[in-house]
């Protein structure tokens, strides 16, 4: 397994796609070896240096802890990663969605995580363990750090980020769920997290199917009229991002806090899991059994 590069930048930066390619080398894809690092430092752009938020030293600190803790099952890492990762790193939405920010962080900072959490496992079919290169410049729900800040920032229920690590511990949930729209509903994020607690729905075949249902019921039912959301306040946000400079470091064995927003009214979040509840009941979802 790969380590770190030898040259580690100090602080986050930008790296266009086009600048990306050149350092996925084979050696790399097959987590064999990985790059320096001096040869990619050159070919970034600079944040702005005083902005604290910029800083590598505590995402690297994050990603150390977490390939310790979860050596012996690297997948309940997400869980454990995501609310951190995002209340570590903390963006708005528009930056976050600036995939050069998401590129410097895989290749440059923490490769060597990208490695550890997914190289594949051989197969009979593919008996070669190999990174898929959209882990380190992929789309927001494959990019290995991108897909865990957005997990947390579209689950979470104003500061606080129980309902992302129960989210993040189901692989099918975040993978499945990113790509729908309809989860920047949050009354909708919610719902889904308290149909994952209950039981209710669990396999991958069982969220994919729930999730045609709810974006086809989406179609024809305005979820804001049946689970209405309060208006978000700017303000918190810009806060809890001012605040960065003196915020301490993450707890690793307690949740963090998240920025002090308003929850989601606890009475849509009823309405839409009991909605959902009864969708499910009619789901398409394959090898299910239909009820006589």
């Amino acid at each position: 397994m790969i380590t770190q590069p030898n040259h580690v930048p100090e602080r986050l930066a930008l790296l266009a796609t086009s600048g990306v390619d050149p350092f996925l080398t084979e050696e790399l894809l097959k987590g064999e070896q990985v790059h320096g690092g001096i040869e990619l430092a050159k070919v970034v752009e600079q944040l702005p240096e005083d902005d604290a938020r910029w800083s590598a030293d505590p995402i690297r600190s994050l990603v150390e802890d977490a390939m310790f803790e979860f050596r012996e099952d690297r997948t309940r890492a997400d869980a454990w990663l995501a609310p951190r990762l995002h209340a570590t790193l903390r963006l708005t939405r528009r930056e976050a969605a600036d995939k050069r920010l998401w590129n410097h962080l895989a290749l440059a900072v923490a490769p060597d995580y990208v490695a550890w959490r997914h190289l594949s496992e051989p197969t009979v079919k593919n008996p070669e363990r190999r990174i898929a290169a959209e882990r380190f410049r992929g789309a927001k729900d494959r990019q290995c750090f991108s897909r865990l800040w957005w997990a947390a920032e579209l689950f979470r229920n104003g500061p606080d980020y129980g309902p992302v690590e129960a989210a993040c511990g189901n692989q099918d949930l975040i993978h499945t769920v990113l790509r729908m729209e309809l989860i920047d509903h949050r009354p909708t994020a919610q719902a889904l997290v308290r149909l994952l607690k209950s039981g209710q729905v669990t396999t991958g075949r069982e969220i994919f199917g729930l999730s045609v249902a709810i974006n086809a019921a989406g179609a024809t039912l305005v979820y804001d009229v049946l689970a209405p959301d309060e208006p978000k306040d700017p303000a918190p946000l810009r806060d809890w991002i001012d605040e960065a400079g003196s915020a301490l470091p993450v707890g690793r064995h307690e949740l963090p806090m998240g920025p002090d927003e308003d929850p989601v009214p606890e009475e849509s979040v009823t309405a839409l899991t009991e909605y959902f509840a009864d969708l499910f009941e009619t789901a398409p979802v394959r090898g299910r059994k239909s009820a006589d």
